[in-house]
């Protein structure tokens, strides 16, 4: 098992920066890769960005590819995803989520609201 949990969220305006975490304790010895995944209101989970543990590459989504930045501390086993820029339809709630299986993410934290007002 591995547990997640977020921090970092709230509440910002449109142009501005935030920086969520998400640090992993449990079985993480296993860890191939974490990643961030996003929800708005009425919307379905989409995929934000992820990195790879070991060799630390990167992917992100279209819609946040050179506005956001994920990065890793792996002596901490937490990851990050700063946000600049930030626009209204970057409002949702943010998972983080970890892969231990190829081909999935198998755990996921409990999110946390990232608001961007207009």
């Amino acid at each position: 098992q591995v547990q997640l949990v977020e921090s970092g969220g709230g509440l910002v305006q449109a142009g501005g920066s935030l920086r969520v975490s998400c640090a992993a304790s449990g079985r993480t010895f296993s860890t191939r890769a974490m990643g961030w995944f996003r929800q708005a209101p009425g919307k379905e989970r989409e995929f934000v960005a992820a990195i790879s543990w070991s060799g630390g590459s990167t992917y992100y989504a279209d819609s946040v590819k050179g506005r956001f930045t994920i990065s890793r501390d792996s002596a901490k086993n937490t990851v990050y995803l700063q946000m600049n820029s930030l626009k209204p339809e970057d409002t949702a709630v943010y998972y983080c989520t970890v892969s231990t299986t190829a081909g999935r993410y198998d755990y996921w934290g409990q999110g946390t609201q990232v608001t961007v007002s207009s």
